[in-house]
Order: structure tokens, then sequence, then C-alpha cells
């Protein structure tokens, strides 16, 4: 008994022995993991960062509206969709990708408005192929449209309405600062029911999902999982700041219905394409004149590259921008400006962005040697020049603009035809003393109904011109205009 005594006192002793020195060496620190340890849940809602959507939602709804188109004499039932599901166009159904648009009207969707004047941007299909644009206010305030301009290439376009009082208008935000992952509010005004709010994440950036069908179009989607559904083509997405950082413009689904993946134009294209179809009625848009692909794995072992990474250039056309620098087929491009580039619909958004005649530094590697280059971006004509518009030209000669004008407002001033003046300034037209409001109904004993039939009628004339209509006083008016 004495002997089992005396082990257990050894033993005993051993372990508050081992005890002391434990807490010596571990700073009092406990023993055993987790031991009296201030663990807490990663579910905890006061710990958690939380985004907060409502002043956002506040500041982007009142600015998104209802467009409608409600008829045309080139469209037909297959252009809308009247039984609200998703455009039967064979096109968007065999890349599984569906225009969102809604079953009210002919063709119907969502806009955005930029400016407290009425400045309206939404997609190019909302409208395309349409006759008369309707655009209900969040307020319910319904205007009469008016196209300033399109570019298929961009999906997108500028629409103008001419309201009573300064409306809410949206501010830019930037594209290029969105992380994916970051928290985005797709805000559309679909089926006339007033703006609809949905949450979501930045899931890619830079996608190209062959949807475009323009003759040369540049798709650099951002892509998120907020739910956009048919009839929120043209609204907006914005940041939990409420600034706008692109137009939502499709869907992935194979019923027309949201299926988890939505994609928007950025805003900094976006932008570009306004600024440039209300300052000349078309896009200014520059190019490189190159034949690119994407750098693989299979591409780079095919060219000893040491990276897989940038642009491959396979050809640069004869006389293009890029044949000027010295850009040839081999060479990787890396960057432009100090843009890194690893996809073509990167390349492709960075070069939309500029106009001809902008300069760019285009960083690139020949034979696995870093080199830069100043590129002069050329149109699509192979020169620098800008060009206007027709009718941007002829208005601007003249100085004044024009708007086409629906039936219901030529039924009420008892006219079967006309075009509006909706602007007047120093020029021709002032100097003639035709008043903004004038509706023009012939030129040179000639009918006019359209914005293009009045500028056609106008810019190859010489001498004097004889404009008629319809005064804002409601008397009738004619004009000597002197065309240089």
């Amino acid at each position: 008994m004495r002997k089992y005594l005396l082990f257990f006192g050894i033993a005993l002793l051993g372990g508050v022995s081992a005890l002391g020195l434990a807490k010596v060496f571990t700073k009092g620190e406990p023993s055993e993991f987790g031991a009296h340890q201030n663990f807490q849940f990663t579910s905890v809602a006061g710990d958690m960062p939380q985004a907060n959507f409502i002043n956002a939602a506040q500041i982007v709804t009142p600015a998104v509206v209802h467009v409608k188109v409600t008829g045309s004499s080139e469209a037909s039932a297959e252009d809308g969709d009247t039984q609200g599901q998703f455009d039967p166009l064979e096109f968007f159904k065999k890349h599984g990708f569906e225009l969102p648009q809604s079953g009210q009207s002919l063709k119907a969707g969502s806009g955005v408005i930029l400016s407290e004047d009425g400045y309206i941007v939404t997609n190019n299909h909302v409208i395309e192929g349409g006759g008369s644009i309707e655009v209900v206010l969040n307020n319910k305030k319904s205007y009469k449209g008016t196209v300033i301009g399109t570019d298929p290439n961009f999906d997108i376009a500028l629409i103008k309405i001419d309201p009573k009082e300064k409306l809410p208008f949206v501010s830019y935000g930037n594209s290029d600062d969105l992380k994916v992952g970051e928290w985005v509010l797709a805000v559309g005004n679909p089926f006339n029911l007033t703006s609809t709010v949905t949450a979501g994440i930045v899931s890619a950036k830079a996608r190209n999902i062959r949807l475009i069908n323009g003759s040369s179009p540049v798709e650099a989607f951002i892509q998120t999982d907020a739910a956009v559904n048919p009839g929120n083509s043209g609204g907006a997405l914005v940041n939990t700041r409420g600034e706008l950082v692109g137009i939502n413009t499709a869907i992935a689904s194979q019923t027309g219905n949201y299926e988890g993946y939505s994609f928007a134009v950025p805003v900094n294209i976006v932008k570009k394409v306004v600024d440039d179809l209300h300052k000349y009625g078309k896009v200014q848009r520059g190019y490189l004149g190159i034949q690119i692909t994407d750098v693989d794995s299979k591409k780079a072992e095919e060219n000893d590259l040491k990276e897989v990474k940038g642009v491959f250039v396979e050809k640069s056309n004869e006389g293009s921008a890029a044949m000027d620098a010295g850009l040839k087929k081999g060479d990787v491009i890396l960057k432009v400006d100090e843009v890194e580039i690893n996809s073509v619909s990167e390349l492709q958004e960075q070069i939309s962005r500029r106009k001809p005649g902008d300069k760019v530094v285009i960083t690139y590697q020949r034979d696995n040697v870093i080199k830069t280059t100043d590129v002069v971006l050329k149109n699509e004509a192979g020169n620098t020049k800008i060009t206007e518009s027709a009718s941007v030209e002829t208005g601007r000669a003249l100085g004044a603009e024009f708007a086409s004008m629906d039936k219901n407002a030529l039924l009420k001033l008892e006219l079967k035809n006309g075009v509006k003046v909706t602007k007047v300034g120093p020029g021709k037209f002032k100097s003639a003393g035709i008043p903004e409001g004038f509706v023009i109904t012939k030129v040179d004993k000639n009918e006019v109904s359209s914005v293009s039939e009045v500028t056609a009628a106008i810019v190859n004339k010489k001498g004097g011109v004889l404009v008629e209509g319809l005064n804002p006083d409601g008397t009738k008016g004619y004009y000597a205009l002197g065309i240089e």
C-alpha cells in the first residue's frame, strides 16, 4: 500500500510541477485549446458590415422611367412581346440570351434620366424599329419622347422629353472602380409598375456574351446577380451611393425570365456614347485597326510566350492606326495607357472610349521584350476626322434643333404632318425670325413629317428657301431662309 501511495504522490507532484511550468512559459494563458477563450459566432449581425440600400434607392427610383414604343410602320408584332414573354428572335435563342421586354405595347423597357431638362438613356433594342415613343415618369406623368441618336454597336440610345419642371436625375459613377463582389442595385420601371429595385453583387467585368448584333459590336458587360426581368432593359445599375455604374441590357435565360445572370453596359462606355450622340448625333469611335484574340495556354505555347496574359495581335490592317504605330502580327498587347489588358473585351472597352485623333500609349510584348508605342486612333474610314450626322450638322448650321411629332400632337393642332422646332439659337432660323415651338409643315412647298426630311430638304439647297408652318400662337407662319 505504501508503495502505491508513493507512486501516486510522485505522479501528483509531477502533474502540479508541469502545470506550474506551463503557466510560467505561457505567461498565464490556459493550456487547453479554447478554454475560457472569447469566441463568437461569425454570423452575429452587429459585428458584420451591412450594405445600406435605402439611400441609393431613394436617390435613383425617381429618375428611372418607363419607355413605351406604341407604333411603327416598319415593326411587326414579332418585334415586341405581346404575351409578356421573351423576344423570339432566333439569334438570341440560339445563344441563350434574351433582351428583356414588356408586353404592354409594341415595345417597352426602362430608361434613366441624365439631366434635369429631360435627356434620357435607354437601350437601342428598346426603341429600335419603333415609331412613337412615350416616356412615363415615376410620378406617372407622361411625355412624348424624341430620339436624339442611337448606336446598335453599344446597344445605347439617347432620347429627349420636354418637361414642364426640372426632373430628378442620376449622377454618373465610375465603372472602372467597381470591384467583383461589390454590392449593386438594379433599378427598372418594368410593366409601368413604377420603379422596382433589386440588389446583387458584381459577378464579373468585361464579359463578352456575343449578344449585340451590330456591324462592329463592343461587349464588355458588367455581370451581376441582381434580378433583372422583362421590362428592365435600359434601367439603371447603381452602386450603394446611388451613382450610375451601368445600363441593364440583357439576361441569360432559356425562358425569358431571370435565372441568375444579368448584364449591363458599363457607365464609362455609356457616358462616352451619350456625349457623342448629344453633340454629334453619332458616336465618334476610334479604331486600332487590328485583328486580335485572347491569349490562352495553347496560344502562349504556340508562340513561345513566357506568360499567359494580354491580347494577341493576329494582323494589323493596311493603313490602320496600329500599322502606323508599328504593331504587327505576333505582338501581345498588355496595356492601354496605364490600364492592364487581359482579354479582347477589355481592349475593346478601352479603345471604344476614345474618338478618332486621340492618342493612346500601347504597352506590348514582342519576342518576350516589353515595348511601348504611341497610337493615334482613326475612324472607320481610316482618317482622324470627326463626322456629324446630317441632322445635327444641318441643325448646327441653321442654329436650330428639331423633333418629330406623333399623331396625337398633330391632331391637337389640326395638322396632318409637321416637325417641331424645339430650340433656336444664333443662326439662320433666328435671323429669319422663326420662333421656338414653330411647327414646320412644308419646305419649298414640299410636306415634311420627320427631322430627316427637314434636313434633307434644306441641306442641298442654295439661295432662298421657303419654310411654312404653324406659329406657337396658332397663326400660320411663312419664313424665308438664305442658304449659302
